[in-house]
């Protein structure tokens, strides 16, 4: 019995909650497509919805890694880190995006659940990666917060996502709607 056979609920859990927000977050967006956009709406959507379907896909990714049979932790932790690598690679693209988007003013707090949470995230999943095989334990809860804590940030962000399409461009086409009549 290998260091990973404790985990394996922990992951079918964090598994199938990310699945399960990756299908809602495809029925939210489908379900936004009748509202009117500005111009640049698709590059907003690149710096902010786009990560949040990386993030749950991480986590779900992470989930298959972390609960297939493997014979020791050292197999799955070249694997994981190679995703950690990617993850924070990415951030450096949505940080690119968000800066280059034109249609929101992030705040401080889209700056936090958008780029430096999940670059903390990826980090953790990376440096956990590179010292799994002499402390397999703590890499292993160290990995188990990246994953929580990437679930957490897409479940902020898909829900802040909602609101702001909801509460700021309802109410403007609202508004603009009003004045043309």
């Amino acid at each position: 019995m290998t260091e990973l056979a404790g985990w394996v609920n922990f992951y079918v859990i964090a598994g199938s909650s990310a699945g399960a927000l990756i299908g809602l977050q495809f029925v939210v967006m489908t379900l936004l497509t009748d509202m009117p956009f500005k111009d640049g709406v698709a590059q907003a959507g690149h710096a902010f919805a786009t990560p949040t379907i990386v993030h749950f896909s991480a986590v779900l990714l992470l989930a298959a890694i972390l609960s297939a049979p493997w014979h020791g932790v050292g197999g799955a932790a070249v694997v994981w880190g190679l995703l950690g690598v990617f993850g924070v690679f990415y951030q450096f693209i949505v940080l690119r995006r968000m800066r280059l988007q034109s249609v929101y003013n992030p705040e401080f707090e889209d700056w936090l659940f958008h780029v430096l949470l999940p670059f903390a995230a990826y980090t953790v999943v990376t440096a956990s990666a590179c010292v799994a095989r002499s402390y397999a334990r703590p890499a292993l809860f160290s990995i188990a917060a990246a994953v929580l804590l990437l679930l957490f940030i897409g479940i902020h962000n898909a829900w802040d996502a909602v609101t702001y399409h909801i509460f700021v461009m309802r109410r403007e086409d609202q508004q603009a709607q009003q004045a043309r009549d």
